[in-house]
């Protein structure tokens, strides 16, 4: 059976995340307490103020599993010298009801936000989504924080439910792992590619770079100043046990803005033969503005035509691509709210109110590339 409601402690805790949002601060991920300064409250406090560190997400479970690690007297301690204190959870989508539970669980211990590392086990998963998020959201309230830190490239994994975690009733900001080394790319090409698909979600973005694997200093430093020119209020970084002392240094040191520099404005243009959950968003949001086609991932015919008409409708250039005018109008009317089944209609027929439709085709996609080889945060147990 699922846990009961938290109205109380969700409220104070709903109440502490709107007085000083968390996620503003410089934040600093910890993954095992023990391998961190080796889980001395002290001396984690002395490093986080040394360092500029504000917010520390500390892992509060793994699947259906809690982590004694993440405590009342922990938040307690850390609250008490300053720190604001984010729980996290490694996510699955196998058993998603008993995953809301641990992190509800993780607020009630006195988390100021819950992030959710929803990462490839979930890909495909739209129901278990759903279900996680629903038993969540009646546990700790519609208004508490909720963080999706997920994989960044969102058309490397059609079949993710991003329109799920990030859409009604979901997190209301966005951390993707943005860890350019692994990926194999630049700070400024990780941004770009970033940008261009989770802006289109229309949550905050609150990058999360990497000080693991040994990422240049430099880097470290220019991915904090590229966070300032995309508006970003700040950033936070995997992870505090494998983090270098000159990871650690560069994190802290002052950064002045780049010179001769302008953030990308790109955003991803879809259009017929497309495939992938940005398609599902797009069809989501063309039903609220009123056309019935199939909400089901694939940019077929009706697609087309309710694109077209839609941007006859409002002044548009007539291509039936969806780019960033074509966005830009439609995000406006907001994606419409679905309850996902294993068997019903694909076809929305009504604007307005909850609909009930079948998985989309497209969540059978497989991913077409693992831009972060592995999986950081998943399985490991505290020491």
């Amino acid at each position: 059976m699922g846990a009961s409601p938290l109205p109380v402690q969700a409220a104070r805790a709903t109440a502490r995340a709107a007085a000083v949002n968390p996620l503003t601060a410089r934040g600093m991920w910890i993954w095992n307490l023990s391998a961190s300064s080796g889980g001395s409250v002290r001396l984690i406090v002395s490093w986080a103020r040394e360092h500029g560190v504000g917010t520390l997400f500390v892992k509060a479970g793994d699947g259906s599993s809690l982590w004694s690690q993440f405590s009342p007297g922990l938040v307690a301690a850390l609250h008490a010298n300053g720190l604001r204190v984010c729980a996290w959870q490694y996510v699955y989508g196998n058993y998603p009801v008993a995953e809301a539970d641990v992190g509800a669980a993780a607020v009630r211990a006195g988390a100021d936000c819950l992030a959710i590392d929803a990462e490839t086990e979930y890909q495909g998963k739209y129901i278990s989504a759903q279900t996680y998020l629903s038993q969540l959201r009646r546990l700790v309230g519609s208004g508490y924080p909720l963080v999706l830190a997920g994989l960044p490239y969102v058309d490397y994994h059609p079949g993710f439910p991003y329109s799920v975690f990030l859409g009604p009733g979901g997190a209301q900001y966005n951390a993707p792992q943005m860890y350019w080394v692994d990926i194999g790319t630049s700070v400024d090409r990780v941004y770009t590619h970033t940008y261009a698909y989770n802006r289109l979600f229309g949550r905050r973005i609150f990058p999360l770079g990497q000080v693991y694997n040994h990422p240049a200093p430099g880097q470290i430093i220019r991915f904090r100043q590229e966070s300032r020119s995309y508006s970003a209020p700040n950033v936070s970084w995997w992870d505090w046990q494998e983090a270098s002392p000159s990871a650690w240094r560069a994190v802290a040191l002052p950064a002045g803005p780049i010179t001769d520099f302008a953030a990308s404005t790109a955003l991803a243009v879809i259009g017929p033969r497309a495939k992938g959950d940005l398609v599902v968003w797009a069809q989501q949001h063309l039903v609220n503005a009123g056309y019935a086609i199939p909400v089901d991932g694939d940019f077929r015919a009706e697609t087309l035509a309710a694109v077209t008409a839609f941007q006859a409708a409002h002044g548009l250039t007539i291509d039936g691509l969806v780019g960033p005018a074509t966005w830009q109008a439609l995000l406006r009317y907001g994606a419409a709210r679905i309850t996902w089944t294993r068997a019903g209609a694909t076809l929305a027929r009504a604007a307005g109110g909850a609909l009930v439709l079948r998985v989309p085709k497209s969540a059978s996609l497989p991913a077409t590339r693992d831009e972060i080889p592995g999986s950081h945060g998943a399985g490991g147990q505290p020491r």
